[in-house]
């Protein structure tokens, strides 16, 4: 892992952008630009919108106010599973089992666009690498037997003992078709084709302005402005006020990642395992081997309020030596944070904001399958290839509470930890 770099584009100090395949910086919109749909944000939302768009023979831009993955697209634990950040419970009272379905098969969808984008592109330094280990530390199994197959097996402590040398699991599911990535890489390899077939890309350059009542409707920046007929908001967690609504419906909510000094000795005393591995418990911890298994990529945490990093590294180190006493002597390199778009249902919100102008944001930590499908079908609808965008319909635009909603999730996700604890104490 390289030391960071001044001549790279200006991202946060993370283990992925000291590892970035491709360090060219795109410049800032200067004067006036006319094109078919306008983008607005470089997350993998906006990439995959993007590229769909392009394919079809549209005439896009894409305007970033930081850089290309800046924000949570480019900081992320890097997991691409299916499903939602909403449970499928809660989405089959919302909206009955057939839509269930349906959305669930449109997730799964985004695992495979993800997954094909990497491979027909052959994107440096996505790395891809295959399976998810979903874990538990209680002892209550018989929904994890009930829902396991051939594909997806159930795990019992032995099989788990396997992996990694722990015993603090005792039930899991074993999810080879999902895989990890190294999400900033993969995320400018997707901006590289949308150049590629004709595509604007621009950095640096936030939207200040918007006109949006026109039939042709304007964007702003500080040095320029893009004109286009239709466009796109693919914001999240760093949304600002410019679109009033879009603002209001997300709360923007911090997690934290933490990798550790290269020592692959010492971790394969721990995890013989290069799949990633995230805990079922409802304030849970995620972690995966990197650049090889040299290093150690360990999140978790959410707070509503930026945390010193140092007191975050404390508490993710404390929860990775309760899983793994071996590793005391493993030193971390770097901690990091991120903010990702919550809403309220906890589903993304996807759909017509007024005519012409589509949002596609709000997926709450589970990003790297479901950004994929957003932008797709966001591009059906304005290619007019598909409706699909409708499955999201019931989950629009709510308001997210402000402050009181800021509060109340810092509250929620305290009770959870707390109900974690009981459980795996009353396990024990």
């Amino acid at each position: 892992m390289r030391p960071r770099s001044e001549a790279a584009p200006p991202y946060p100090d993370t283990f992925y952008s000291r590892t970035l395949s491709d360090t060219r910086a795109r410049p800032a919109l200067v004067g006036r630009v006319a094109v078919d749909v306008a983008v607005v944000g470089g997350g993998f939302a906006g990439l995959f919108a993007a590229l769909d768009l392009a394919r079809g023979g549209m005439r896009v831009a894409v305007i970033e106010s930081q850089a290309v993955g800046w924000g949570a697209s480019g900081r992320n634990g890097g997991f691409v599973s299916d499903g939602f950040a909403c449970g499928p419970a809660a989405i089959r009272r919302h909206v009955g089992r057939d839509h269930a379905d349906a959305l669930q098969a449109l997730s799964a969808e985004g695992v495979a666009i993800m997954r094909h984008e990497i491979a027909t592109l052959d994107i440096p330094g996505a790395d891809p690498v295959a399976g998810i280990l979903r874990l538990r530390r209680h002892d209550r199994a018989d929904d994890l037997r009930a829902a396991s197959t051939p594909d997806t097996p159930y795990l019992d402590q032995p099989a788990i003992r396997r992996h990694l040398e722990t015993v603090r699991y005792r039930h899991g599911i074993a999810e080879p078709a999902a895989f990890h990535i190294h999400p900033l890489n993969t995320l400018r390899g997707l901006a590289a084709e949308v150049e590629r077939l004709g595509g604007l890309i621009v950095e640096q350059s936030p939207v200040i302005g918007a006109d949006l009542t026109a039939a042709r409707k304007t964007l702003t920046t500080p040095q320029g402005r893009v004109e286009a007929p239709r466009v796109v908001f693919a914001t999240g967690g760093y949304t600002g006020p410019l679109i009033p609504r879009l603002r209001r419906a997300i709360l923007p909510i911090a997690t934290y990642v933490m990798v550790s000094e290269t020592a692959p000795d010492l971790l394969a005393q721990a995890i013989r395992t290069r799949m990633a591995v995230g805990d079922d418990r409802r304030a849970g911890d995620y972690y995966r081997l990197v650049q090889g298994g040299a290093r150690l990529l360990w999140g978790g945490r959410i707070t509503t309020r930026a945390a010193r990093p140092a007191g975050i590294a404390r508490e993710l180190r404390a929860e990775m030596l309760g899983v793994y006493p071996q590793l005391a002597a493993l030193r971390t390199d770097l901690v990091w944070s991120g903010l990702m778009a919550y809403a309220r249902h906890r589903m993304p919100q996807i759909g017509l904001l007024q005519p012409d102008v589509w949002h596609v944001t709000g997926f709450g930590g589970h990003g790297l399958n479901t950004t994929a499908i957003g932008g797709r079908v966001v591009a059906e609808a304005i290619l007019g290839t598909s409706d699909r965008i409708a499955l999201f319909a019931p989950f629009g635009l709510d308001w997210a509470g402000g402050g009181a909603g800021l509060a109340a999730a810092q509250a929620t996700y305290w009770a959870l930890q707390v109900q974690d604890w009981w459980r795996e104490r009353q396990a024990a």
